[in-house]
């Protein structure tokens, strides 16, 4: 006797079923249902994680980006405010002595990054990293996690 499939009855000759569980699979035992389930989420959740990782790393990729090229402005733009706070430390020097005149564009430019503080802490208390699609696949997964169960 053969222990190939049979064509008459669909399943296996010379093997018993001890739990009544045919190879078609429409009757599965409880154990093979929580082992399937189980095997879902698991391969679910690492899809998940695969996802979160891979949006994070292009964000992460254009912020670094942005960022380089806001360094880059930023120095230029100090060079450029350097310049003409001497500039108009000289042209105050007409006016004045021209310790009071440094005195003078010192003030304004304390004046000028306490503002600029304020503000950015302002922003940086607003900001939150969502990560819109792995939430929106999340969302996905705890309905079908819910479909499952009925």
């Amino acid at each position: 006797m053969t222990s190939g499939p049979n064509p008459t009855t669909g399943g296996t000759a010379g093997r018993g079923s001890a739990t009544g569980v045919s190879s078609d699979g429409e009757d599965r035992s409880l154990g093979q249902i929580v082992g399937d389930i189980t095997t879902d989420l698991s391969t679910l959740v690492r899809q998940e994680l695969d996802l979160a990782k891979t949006e994070i790393k292009q964000e992460a990729g254009r912020a670094g980006k942005g960022a380089g090229m806001l360094a880059g402005a930023g120095v230029a733009g100090q060079l450029f405010l350097l310049f003409l706070s001497l500039c108009l430390v000289f042209v105050l020097d007409n006016w004045m002595p021209i310790e009071v005149a440094a005195l003078v564009v010192a003030a304004v430019w304390l004046i000028v990054a306490a503002v600029l503080a304020q503000l950015s802490r302002t922003e940086l208390k607003k900001s939150n990293p969502a990560l819109p699609e792995t939430q929106r696949s999340l969302k996905e997964d705890a309905r079908w996690a819910r479909q499952q169960k009925s």
